[in-house]
């Protein structure tokens, strides 16, 4: 039997990147996998690869900023399905690069909106159901090692990924005894289109001097943070709640 067999599990930000990966890799193990995104294209991509490599997958448009829309997918996945069993709470931006004294007002509140409201939006939904049908379920957030550590020069970035760890460490307590179990995935540095964008694609210079900083010295692919997400929702994690769990080559273990 696969780890996830039959389970019914929302991907937010599926679409491309750790959410891709981490799509293919819950249906590769039984589940059925519901994509939320706003990148249209990229996650009916995504679906059809899905489906191809034998899995079974669905695409919504779901900007998680706005709670009626997140409301409305989640009772409609419940409607046709019968339930939902797990959910990955991955969509996310950076950010620009600044100081605080530099960083545009308008530029936090977008990206606080997006990883951290987008997060508690998305929560409050997915425990609303999952108490429910009162067998309970699996959420696992994608915070970061900026979640966990103060990185210079991205104010935003980090204090929301911050707060997706305490959101998440609250959330686990409160529904503790609801057989709801909420954990934080904490990447470090990703081969991802993010990463490409905060660094430039030709920009070797700075992923040289990331790599300096992991004692793996390498870059993760998206797949080992999807693999530990895919871990983390199924029942051979059926102990842990409330962890925010990094992935990182040993980074912020110096």
């Amino acid at each position: 039997m696969t780890l996830l067999n039959e389970k019914i599990i929302l991907v937010t930000g599926g679409s491309t990147g750790i959410g891709r990966a981490t799509s293919e890799i819950l249906a590769r193990e039984g589940a059925t996998v519901i994509i939320g995104d706003i990148q249209d294209k990229e996650g009916e991509e995504t679906v059809a690869a899905i489906i191809k490599a034998g899995g079974a997958a669905e695409y919504y448009h779901m900007d998680v900023v706005n709670f009626e829309q997140v409301e409305h997918v989640i009772t409609d996945i419940v409607s046709r399905h019968g339930s939902l069993d797990g959910a990955h709470n991955n969509a996310g931006i950076e950010g620009p690069a600044s100081k605080v004294l530099d960083y545009p007002a308008d530029e936090w509140d977008r990206v606080m909106r997006v990883n951290l409201t987008g997060v508690f939006n998305c929560m409050k939904c997915e425990v609303k159901q999952m108490i429910a049908q009162e067998n309970g379920g699996s959420i696992v957030s994608t915070a970061s090692v900026a979640g966990l550590v103060g990185v210079a020069g991205s104010a935003s970035y980090n204090a929301s990924k911050h707060g997706v760890v305490g959101l998440t460490k609250t959330v686990a307590l409160e529904y503790a005894t609801r057989k709801i179990r909420v954990n934080a995935i904490c990447p470090g540095f990703i081969e991802t289109p993010m990463l490409n964008r905060l660094t430039g694609d030709e920009n070797n210079k700075i992923k040289e001097k990331m790599l300096g900083q992991v004692p793996m010295k390498r870059i993760a692919a998206p797949s080992e943070i999807g693999e530990a997400v895919a871990w983390l929702l199924s029942a051979k994690a059926s102990y842990m709640t409330g962890v925010a769990l990094p992935v990182d080559g040993g980074w912020i273990a110096q």
